[in-house]
């Protein structure tokens, strides 16, 4: 059989965890219109009869501001450096432009067989899609180009098959059930850091981290989960809290909905809200709200 590790590197919101969530068929990340979604290296395993690929899902690009998102850099700049495939996934919808194509050749002198997935073509012009397609000829980057849409499923399966193809001979990586190597615990935090992400503008999601407090499957069959949100201000906290408690209310009802649907149960939630600042740029804070630097094996 077929079987390897695909890394999925790409600008921030250009749809790379739309994308692994689709071809794997199950929520293995959180999304949202914001950068600094995606902060850990999640693994995505999608298995069939003759094929196992494990996708890994990296944080965005961008410019490091504080020492959360440059652990975040060097992660997924270790990840594309230790896979069987790297998959550059590049907004459509955005165009593309040099700063695309400096990444892109980046990556290729990496020498990792790679492919260019162009996202969100549902929602763009679609006389765009060939001016962009001769820039990439222009450029010099000879990779194949498949542009998608994850959200309509258009291309995906010729992508998956492609990605099948380009992958070494070899046992499975994972058993047959595994769909991520994330615990249900880490799931749950991002269910309800993604919901603040939706919530809220400008810069109070990307300051927040969510610790778990508990969470336990009770005998009644209830989930028990009692987390905090911490944020870097106090009127950042007043925000999320909002006037007697609405704004907290409503984004805890939001997250309970989804992780009653991920976990299949009941799920009695409590959360509290607290100040910790510049929690982002302390090394000590990082590491206890499970913010660790990927290392290879």
């Amino acid at each position: 059989m077929k079987s390897g590790f695909v890394a999925v590197i790409g600008k921030a919101n250009a749809g790379k965890s739309t994308l692994i969530n689709v071809l794997v068929g199950e929520k293995v990340s959180i999304v949202s219109p914001k950068p600094q979604t995606t902060r850990d290296r999640i693994l995505g395993v999608l298995t069939e009869k003759d094929y196992q690929i494990v996708f890994v899902d990296t944080p965005g690009i961008y410019k490091a501001r504080n020492a959360l998102t440059d652990m975040m850099m060097r992660t997924t700049k270790k990840s594309a450096e230790s896979v069987d495939f790297i998959l550059y996934v590049l907004d459509g919808h955005d165009g593309v432009d040099e700063t695309e194509f400096e990444e892109i050749k980046k990556y290729k002198e990496l020498g990792i067989p790679m492919a260019i997935a162009y996202t969100k073509i549902d929602i763009m012009p679609k006389e765009n899609i060939p001016l962009d397609m001769a820039k990439f000829s222009d450029s010099g980057v000879d990779l194949d180009v498949f542009p998608v849409s994850a959200r309509k499923g258009q291309n995906v399966k010729n992508l998956k098959s492609f990605l099948v193809e380009k992958l070494p001979e070899g046992d499975k990586i994972f058993t047959q059930d595994i769909v991520s190597d994330k615990s249900e615990r880490f799931m749950i935090s991002e269910i309800m850091r993604e919901k603040i992400l939706l919530k809220f503008d400008q810069e109070i999601p990307h300051g927040i981290a969510i610790v778990i407090n508990e969470f336990r499957l009770n005998e009644n069959g209830v989930y028990e989960v009692n987390l905090d949100i911490v944020c870097e201000k106090a009127g950042h906290k007043s925000i999320l809290i909002g006037k007697r408690g609405a704004a907290i209310k409503e984004v805890s009802s939001f997250a309970r909905a989804d992780m009653e649907k991920f976990l299949g149960r009941k799920v009695f939630l409590t959360t509290y809200v607290k100040v910790k600042e510049g929690w982002r740029d302390r090394p000590n804070l990082l590491k206890e709200y499970g913010y660790e630097e990927y290392k290879e094996d």
